[in-house]
Parts: structure tokens; C-alpha cells; sequence
């Protein structure tokens, strides 16, 4: 980052944490994800993934709406990098991605709604990294 020449001096080491301060980039990629959770669509979608993997017809039910309107948020979460995807068949199956963003996003969920994960405890589950 460029040395920033500030035009007052407080004391309050502000130059040194520009020094840190992480590039445009990260706060944009930062900026992505956080964009996703501003729907409560896809908050609830992407609160369903993080503790199960499920098919879209699935998950629209679950959540009362349209496989169409469900469609485009699981193709959000998606390109953002949260959930992944594998088709079986006919059906097209989602989970959270295993990515250190998607499990930080899956504990601040946990931790926001103050639950525990339904899933800590149970031997089998592998889909769940809070376990």
C-alpha cells in the first residue's frame, strides 16, 4: 500500500495501521460476500446449507418459495464462493463450500441466531465443519 501522509498527527498510530490496512481487492471479494447475507432469502438458504446437504426442490419448499426464485439465490451464493453444488441424476444437490470464508460465515450465522448446530454431536454428519 502507498505510504499515506496524513494531514494531522493525534498520536493514534493511524499510519501504522494503514500500513495493514488490506488492498481494494479483499475489501471488494469481503464486500461479495457480505452482499449475500443482506437477503433474508438467501440468509435462510444459506442457513439451511450450512447444516445439511439438500436438492433445490428441496430447499424451495423448505423455505415456501419457487424452484425458479430459489434458483437464483443458490446461483448467487454460488458465484460469492459460499455453497457448491453436485448434480445426482436429475437432481442437483447443495451444501456449504469448504472454504475457511463459508465455515466463518457458517459460525457467525450459528452464533447471530444464537443456536448451536443441529448437527454438533453427531458422529456421521460430515457436511458440517462447527462439529
Amino acid at each position: 500500500m502507498d505510504k499515506k501522509v496524513l494531514p494531522h498527527n493525534h498520536g493514534q498510530r493511524l499510519e501504522t495501521i494503514l500500513n495493514k490496512m488490506p488492498d481494494e481487492k479483499n475489501f471488494s471479494d469481503a464486500s461479495l460476500v457480505f452482499q449475500q447475507l443482506c437477503d433474508s432469502t438467501r440468509l435462510r438458504i444459506l442457513w439451511l446449507l450450512c447444516h445439511c446437504e439438500e436438492c433445490g426442490i428441496n430447499i424451495a419448499a423448505a423455505i415456501g418459495m419457487s424452484t425458479a426464485a430459489v434458483s437464483h439465490h443458490l446461483k448467487s451464493l454460488k458465484l460469492s464462493g459460499l455453497i457448491t453444488s453436485r448434480r445426482d441424476g436429475k437432481e442437483v444437490y447443495y451444501k456449504l463450500a469448504d472454504t475457511e470464508v463459508a465455515n466463518l460465515t457458517h459460525k457467525m450465522i450459528d452464533d447471530f441466531f444464537q443456536i448451536s448446530c443441529p448437527n454438533k454431536g453427531i458422529v456421521e454428519h460430515k457436511d458440517c465443519d462447527c462439529c
